[in-house]
């Protein structure tokens, strides 16, 4: 802003020197002999051309210098005489004839960068320039000779305005990048951060997971192991009960009863013992599913048909709304366990009278069998805990009966879920896709 300034000072200079030389310096030698500008006319003269220079181009003051350093000619004419104005500048403009600049502030740059407004004059760009006698656009005669010093200043507060303003929309900017820079990096930084917090959780998670894994596993392996050994020799106890039993039962009334309750005593425990024996077995070592097209309806009939005695005497009654015909991609045994365990839980929930309702629907997801219950549904504080294997809530069991459940379901590229109906009751869906996963 300040070179182009002083670029366009040069040029002002320059058209007051060719303004003054050609239309008051020839003039008024061929006039007067001589110029005088303590002459009124002459002074006049002068003062009319440079007023008529100047118009228009912000200029405070306009000085003539002669050789004595006094001012010979000024737009205000009070100074005109005085030599205290005349500083370096001035001297090296007389000899050797050089142009300089002067910036004159009235405020410190600091202050005008935080004003709102400038007052005028608070920037004045003041030029000395050597007043020359013109010998025309010859190279070779060079510039010609000096008459003297040609002073004049400018107001140029506005444009250094503009560019202060300028330099603040840059501030600006630059700060609203930073802020927005700054800004994208904390969300970044944040969201960084909760991942990498979220991760730690999740790798923590997965490492409990993997260490309790570990030790059901292990466990799983010791029991299976031990169930093993123990299935056979408890196989011979409840077929050697049952046929005291049988013999018991057809010595009529010599049977001795109490012989004969422990008898049923030894069976029934023998009997509970084996499907333990059997959970175990089940969940640690997990059968393969033979695939097949397994009608559910026929599964359903043959789980009912099992447990239909014992509804009868509890007074429990059988809703179904099923489609018969309607098959999955599954192994009919193992989904017969799985209906089953369902269904023994439903019965143990409700102790007692109650309604149990099956369905079985096709949609666009697949085939869902749902099996609803009247009990008293699934405590909200064990809904992340029911399908841990060994967790149980009875006094007798083994806590493996959903856990198998849902292994049968995995294997067979099916969901399970669990929740309590609005009605009441527990609800339980085996969701099976509709294409084989």
């Amino acid at each position: 802003m300040l070179e182009k300034n002083q670029e366009f000072a040069i040029l002002l200079a320059e058209n007051l020197n060719h303004q003054i030389f050609q239309r008051f310096t020839l003039p008024t030698v061929i006039g007067f002999g001589r110029i005088e500008l303590r002459n009124p006319a002459q002074y006049e003269r002068l003062d009319q051309i440079v007023l008529s220079t100047i118009h228009s181009f912000h200029v405070l003051e306009v000085r003539i210098y002669d050789f004595d350093h006094q001012i010979a000619y000024s737009t205000n004419q009070e100074l005109v005489g005085k030599t205290e104005a005349a500083g370096k500048a001035v001297r090296q403009a007389l000899d050797p004839g050089v142009s300089s600049f002067e910036l004159v502030s009235r405020v410190s740059s600091w202050w005008a960068r935080f004003s709102l407004e400038l007052a005028p004059e608070s920037f004045v760009l003041r030029t000395i320039y050597p007043l020359r006698a013109e010998r025309g656009f010859d190279p070779v005669t060079g510039p010609g000779p000096i008459m003297g010093a040609l002073e004049f200043t400018q107001d140029i507060t506005e444009d250094y305005e503009a560019v202060l303003l300028f330099q603040l929309m840059i501030l600006a900017a630059s700060f609203a990048s930073s802020l927005v820079l700054f800004s994208v990096l904390y969300l970044f930084i944040r969201r960084a951060a909760g991942t990498i917090a979220k991760r730690a959780k999740e790798k923590e998670r997965l490492e409990r997971e993997l260490h309790q894994n570990e030790k059901l596993a292990s466990m799983g392996r010791t029991v299976a192991s031990i169930a093993h050994e123990i299935r056979n020799p408890l196989g011979i106890i409840r077929s050697t009960a049952e046929l005291l039993m049988k013999r018991s039962h057809n010595k009529g009334d010599d049977a001795d009863p109490q012989q004969t309750r422990l008898l049923k005593a030894i069976f029934d425990e023998s009997l509970r013992l084996s499907q333990t024996v059997n959970d175990f077995l089940d969940y640690a070592r997990p059968k393969a599913p033979n695939k097949a097209n397994v009608d559910l309806s026929q599964v359903l009939d043959q789980v009912l048909a099992f447990w239909e005695h014992e509804m009868a005497e509890k007074g429990v009654k059988v809703h179904r709304t099923d489609m018969p015909g309607l098959t999955v991609r599954g192994d009919k045994d193992l989904l017969y366990r799985a209906v089953y365990n369902i269904l023994a839980n439903a019965l143990q929930a409700m102790n007692g009278p109650g309604n149990i309702h099956f369905s079985i629907q096709k949609d666009s997801a697949g085939v869902t069998l749902t099996i609803r219950d009247t009990g008293p549904g699934i405590p909200a504080q064990l809904t992340d805990k029911i399908l841990d294997p060994f967790f149980t809530t009875k006094e007798k069991g083994t806590g493996l009966g959903l856990s198998i459940v849902n292994s049968i379901l995995r294997s067979h590229g099916a969901l399970l879920e669990l929740a309590n109906h609005p009605q009441g009751g527990a609800e339980v869906r085996m969701i099976f896709p509709g294409k084989e996963r």
